[in-house]
């Protein structure tokens, strides 16, 4: 049962807001990945999803502009939403593959070969409960879309 007061429920999200959790998602990116715990990729996503889905604390979903289009994506994100949904974990859209990459530290690399940065898994580190603020507040908007019925709220990364 979602709580939320009657302008928590009004309208959309505004922008002010919606750059707060922009900047959440980024700080908890860059905190998880020096700790192990990021997944990049839809194949090595839907083995972790299958290993161990209690230990995944996110799912980020990115695409671009000429990825709606691609229809084989598009399926994989919706079998993947499917199964984070059935498992009770969090999923965000972004919109911006490349500023995706720098967060990442990759620039889309991983070895001379492009990332996959279609999904990419935020996992809990198995020595340590992860207590971060800044996935707390992503994880609440994350919810409060839910009750809003927006199931997979869509975040816009801005460029730095």
């Amino acid at each position: 049962m979602c709580k939320m007061t009657f302008e928590e429920l009004s309208g959309d999200y505004s922008t002010e807001r919606m750059d707060t959790v922009a900047k959440a998602l980024e700080e908890v990116l860059s905190s998880a990945l020096p700790q192990g715990c990021i997944t990049v990729g839809v194949y090595e996503a839907a083995k972790s999803l299958n290993v161990d889905p209690d230990n995944v604390v996110l799912c980020i979903l990115a695409t671009d502009d000429e990825d709606v289009k691609d229809v084989a994506l598009q399926i994989h994100f919706t079998l993947i939403q499917a199964f984070c949904c059935e498992n009770d974990i969090n999923i965000l859209r972004v919109n911006n593959t490349r500023r995706l990459a720098e967060i990442l530290g990759g620039g889309g690399k991983q070895g001379g070969e492009p990332m996959d940065l279609h999904c990419v898994l935020v996992t809990s580190p198995h020595s340590s409960s992860w207590k971060d603020p800044a996935l707390s507040k992503v994880n609440r908007f994350c919810r409060e879309s839910r009750c809003m019925d927006q199931w997979v709220p869509i975040i816009n990364l801005p460029e730095r």
